[in-house]
């Protein structure tokens, strides 16, 4: 059986971690997408106060199977 994915964009963003950031995305992602396989990791930014990283920013490719 052969499978065709089709793949997204996302943003996830935390004051924690970028794993949290890229949690927060695909948790979010899975209330209303079906099927998603993988994802990749394409972009992280941060943003900075008081010469400390105050909050996390992270895109994430999504892979999911078409039914």
């Amino acid at each position: 059986m052969s499978h065709v994915y089709k793949h997204i964009e996302l943003t996830g963003s935390s004051s924690e971690s970028i794993e949290d950031a890229v949690n927060q995305a695909i948790e979010r992602a899975s209330q209303s997408l079906h099927g998603m396989r993988w994802f990749e990791v394409i972009e992280t930014r941060g943003h900075i106060e008081d010469g400390r990283v105050a909050h996390w920013q992270v895109t994430v490719k999504v892979g999911f199977t078409l039914e």
